[in-house]
């Protein structure tokens, strides 16, 4: 647990109390390095030209696998940081809940995406594709979204603030990369 002397060197993002130009500077180079590194994901996502070329539907699955592995990681990053400010956040205790939980949701997703890509489509090779995607990229989501909460919390910035718009770049990347890299192996044979 962070102790008080800590916590009184972060300065949180509170709409209720600190002044527009105040919650600027909070929220801003957060928000700037995430653009900067939404364009790399255009990047990243370029260098699967190849296997979705080769296969349209894979695209059709993208979106997906980023929203729902961006959806878990969201929630861990709003429940770890919101008890870290309280003080009551122990990282190896959330690092391994958020890891089983992942554990947990991407055997599901996985499983139902899985499905509906065979009977949307019918081809076994996607189907794998997709269900693999999704649960590599489920998995990672709340590990990534818990250290980087954490650190921004080591450097004295709000997590809430600024983990936020980081994680959920860093986090789509890291699913598209997942995904792409899954898709290639099976499709690409």
């Amino acid at each position: 647990m962070e102790n008080v002397e800590d916590k009184e060197k972060i300065e949180y993002a509170d709409d209720n109390y600190e002044s527009v130009k105040t919650l600027f500077k909070i929220r801003a180079p957060a928000l700037f390095l995430g653009l900067i590194l939404g364009f790399g994901i255009s990047f990243v996502t370029s260098h699967f030209e190849e296997v979705l070329s080769s296969n349209i539907e894979i695209a059709f699955f993208l979106p997906f696998v980023v929203y729902i592995a961006d959806a878990i990681g969201a929630q861990t990053q709003s429940i770890y940081a919101s008890n870290l400010k309280l003080g009551r956040a122990k990282f190896s205790k959330y690092l391994h809940k958020e890891l089983s939980l992942g554990i947990i949701f991407g055997l599901m997703f996985s499983l139902v995406s899985g499905i509906v890509s065979f009977f949307w489509f019918g081809d076994k090779f996607l189907t794998l594709s997709v269900g693999l995607g999704t649960f590599g990229a489920i998995i990672f989501s709340p590990v990534l979204a818990i250290i980087l909460t954490h650190a921004f919390q080591l450097l004295h910035k709000d997590p809430a603030a600024t983990s936020g718009p980081i994680i959920t770049v860093v986090q789509d990347m890291a699913s598209v990369v997942i995904y792409g890299i899954i898709c290639s192996l099976i499709l690409l044979k």
